[in-house]
């Protein structure tokens, strides 16, 4: 395979699609083959992977005509998906290779792993897990979907449901901690761009697995390293923890 390889942008007037562009246009290893935004699909041929931040709706559509002609590959970064949509771009996987992500950052991603390989070695009747997360003002959900990925990742560490033994928000006289349950603590402040810990914290030690958020162009490097990745693979959707490698271990 060349070194050099030739990427679309899907969702290219978007904020993710610029910042993905001046990624790109930075890099002597990379040829933009296309720009486009959504509901539009030109220069697939020229293609040897596409990256997507555009809607659901315009992700699907994308995913079908690259799998109709078994190719290019995708990078999708959309997010908010139906469940229909999801077996869509499943169904898609099956022709042609696919990462799909909610967050591409590769500190992120590595914590995630990292975090699944300690709650399966450390036995939760010693040991607690808190999920804290801190983001600006301006952020409406929480917790964040990131730190939710997190705790995602820490109950299947412990082959749980996190349903089953996320712990409600502290407020107020609620008794001893439950023995094996996963907390949140949620921060709103200024211009936070996004900050993560994990504890694990036993009676006698106490150990934090942490990321920062510098800028966020992090997230358009982070997809990029994924379209590096995903040209060489076989048909299959798959996702960060695949690209870097967690997935095998």
């Amino acid at each position: 395979m060349s070194d050099i390889f030739h990427v679309g942008i899907s969702g290219a007037r978007g904020r993710m699609g610029r910042a993905v562009s001046q990624v790109l246009d930075a890099r002597a290893d990379v040829v933009v083959a296309t720009r486009f935004d959504r509901g539009e699909t030109p220069g697939l041929d020229l293609c040897d992977v596409i990256i997507d931040f555009s809607t659901p709706a315009a992700s699907v559509e994308l995913a079908r005509a690259c799998a109709e002609r078994s190719g290019p590959a995708l990078v999708i970064g959309s997010t908010g998906f139906t469940p229909e949509q999801e077996a869509a771009l499943a169904a898609a996987g099956a022709r042609v290779a696919i990462v799909k992500s909610g967050n591409f950052s590769l500190g992120v991603n590595m914590l995630i792993g990292l975090v699944r390989n300690a709650a399966q070695r450390l036995n939760p009747r010693d040991w607690d897990i808190e999920v804290t997360e801190a983001h600006h003002r301006r952020k409406v959900d929480s917790p964040s979907g990131t730190a939710l990925m997190l705790g995602e990742a820490a109950a299947d560490g412990r082959r749980v449901d996190l349903a089953d033994v996320r712990s409600a928000p502290y407020d107020g006289v609620q008794g001893p901690r439950q023995e094996g349950s996963i907390g949140f603590s949620v921060i709103r402040g200024g211009g936070i761009i996004g900050e993560h810990s994990v504890m694990f914290a036993s009676d006698d030690e106490v150990l934090t697995l942490s990321h920062s958020a510098i800028d966020r162009s992090l997230f358009a490097k982070g997809a990029v390293a994924a379209s590096a990745w995903v040209r060489s693979r076989k048909p299959g959707l798959y996702d960060m923890q695949d690209v870097l490698g967690f997935r095998q271990a």
